[in-house]
């Protein structure tokens, strides 16, 4: 969800500003994706790298995480949607991660589409952590496959994302899902974050509709 200092600073704005304004953004797209038949969304909402920012940023992302949490996880248990936290907890502050285990706890069993949200997530970590996973609990790591490893990394057995969309004109992944995006399309647009609404995610699904899936394949062959 990139641009929302960007966002903040061409309106006069501080940084905090534009970071609320792309948090409310999410329920915009979320209900877009719903209506279009998408089934799982992921935002990267604080990597792993994050850390380097400024410590009065990072507080304030934090209390509006927390606070963001807390007021839209009723509405979004109503409307059938199901919270999922890709990251880890470590260092983050207790208010938090008690919101975004209520969340978790309260919508487990929703099934009309999945939110994912990585916080605190870093797709190089992700694959560490599982690899790890795997030998601490006594796993042949030389039988080791693709798909076993990819059931232990945070998203589990969902499937691999589609569409992997980049706002505010940034062109590389920026360690997010770097396992899972292995054949995921791309599309970068110049627009802001707080500005991505329906009608910009109905453009990059279009661009994605054009695309040819080749998975390694020829594409004559599919």
């Amino acid at each position: 969800m990139d641009g929302n200092g960007r966002w903040a600073s061409v309106r006069g704005l501080p940084r905090l500003a534009g970071h609320r304004a792309g948090t409310d953004n999410i329920r915009v797209v979320l209900e877009a994706c719903v209506e279009v038949g998408v089934r799982y969304l992921t935002i990267y909402a604080f990597s792993t790298e994050n850390w380097r920012r400024p410590r009065a940023e990072i507080r304030g992302l934090f209390s509006l995480m927390a606070e963001v949490i807390e007021r839209e996880t009723p509405d979004l248990h109503r409307n059938g949607v199901r919270v999922n936290h890709l990251g880890w907890t470590d260092n983050l502050p207790d208010n938090l991660i008690a919101a975004i285990r209520s969340a978790i706890r309260l919508t487990r069993r929703n099934r009309r589409i999945t939110l994912n949200v990585a916080f605190n997530y870093g797709g190089r970590a992700d694959i560490v952590r599982a690899v790890r996973g795997l030998a601490l609990s006594g796993s042949d790591l030389s039988a080791l496959t693709e798909t076993r490893l990819g059931q232990r990394l945070a998203t589990g057995r969902q499937p691999d994302p589609d569409l992997v969309i980049r706002t505010a004109g940034e062109m590389r992944l920026s360690n997010f899902l770097i396992w899972q995006a292995a054949y995921a399309e791309y599309y970068s647009t110049p627009v802001f974050w707080p500005d991505f609404g329906r009608a910009e995610l109905i453009e990059a699904l279009r661009a994605y509709a054009q695309r040819t899936r080749k998975f390694g394949r020829v594409a004559d062959a599919i």
